[in-house]
């Protein structure tokens, strides 16, 4: 009796710290949000402050933001921004999950030479190539455009197929044969059995592919360079901390940081779910 209740007072002591760390490396997350979110509600202007609450909040900085036209156009970079991810994302779900499916039920003569490529590739980071890049955009005429961008986000998506494939590789292949007996075609399968099994594969790949064009600035910088109109939030939230804007835009740049994390925010919170399951589960769990 005596070690057991003394191992029931060790799981307790440990659950307690367990949960007063937690607590605490939340605490530490959630610092830096909050600080943004009350710089962007913060009267006064400037990069700088020696104190950590404003001295008065105000909604000026959204309104200006959202109306102020004279120098920065945020909603017309917001519409830039979404118009790329969601067709960027459109686009690269659909290789994703095509080539993924390909690699999981078929069998081919260069198919694992072409699965070391991918992994080879993918161990380097995408902006190596962006010179390379650049350069075949200029020679097809099409650099400083949102067209741009959405090959440049979805061009290469296919490669990033293996978490996808983990996925399918779960799902029995006695469905296929099965529907293969009543006649189905591989694409009738593809549509109407593997994916409406796979939902949590698919939420996980539509996120991941959105919130590259999202929150990319370096691909961006390079293809858009002086096309002010253009440009994607991330620049041009960026130009707000050059010398010349910080400390008159400062506390906008920070409103516009805001507003650009509610959509991704909101997507995770209402997907999460699925999320998880995409990355740790299976379609069939038996």
């Amino acid at each position: 009796m005596k070690k057991t209740s003394s191992m029931s007072r060790n799981n307790k002591i440990r659950d307690i710290a367990s949960y007063i760390t937690l607590i605490i490396l939340s605490i530490i997350w959630l610092i830096p949000i909050f600080w943004v979110v009350m710089t962007s509600f913060r009267e006064e202007s400037g990069s700088y402050t020696s104190y950590f609450f404003p001295k008065g909040l105000t909604l000026n900085n959204y309104v200006k933001l959202l109306t102020d036209n004279s120098q920065f156009y945020f909603l017309k970079w917001f519409g830039n921004t979404l118009f790329v991810a969601v067709f960027s994302c459109l686009i690269s779900t659909f290789f994703v999950l095509s080539v993924s499916y390909v690699m999981s039920r078929m069998r081919f003569k260069m198919r694992k030479p072409l699965m070391n490529i991918s992994m080879i590739l993918g161990m380097f980071p995408g902006f190596m190539s962006m010179i390379a890049v650049y350069y075949i955009l200029k020679g097809l005429g099409i650099t400083q455009s949102l067209i741009a961008l959405i090959m440049v986000y979805s061009g290469g998506a296919g490669t990033g197929f293996f978490i996808a494939k983990g996925f399918f590789d779960t799902i029995p292949k006695a469905l296929d044969e099965a529907a293969y007996l009543d006649g189905a075609s591989r694409a009738y399968i593809f549509w109407n059995i593997t994916l409406p099994l796979s939902k949590p594969i698919v939420v996980y790949t539509v996120l991941t592919a959105f919130l590259s064009p999202w929150m990319d600035f370096i691909f961006a910088s390079v293809i858009m360079g002086d096309n002010y109109n253009n440009y994607t939030v991330a620049l041009g939230l960026f130009k707000m901390l050059e010398r010349e804007f910080i400390n008159d835009y400062y506390t906008q740049f920070a409103a516009g940081c805001v507003l650009i994390s509610i959509p991704i925010a909101a997507l995770f919170i209402s997907l999460q779910k699925y999320y998880v399951e995409g990355v740790s589960g299976g379609a069939v769990k038996g």
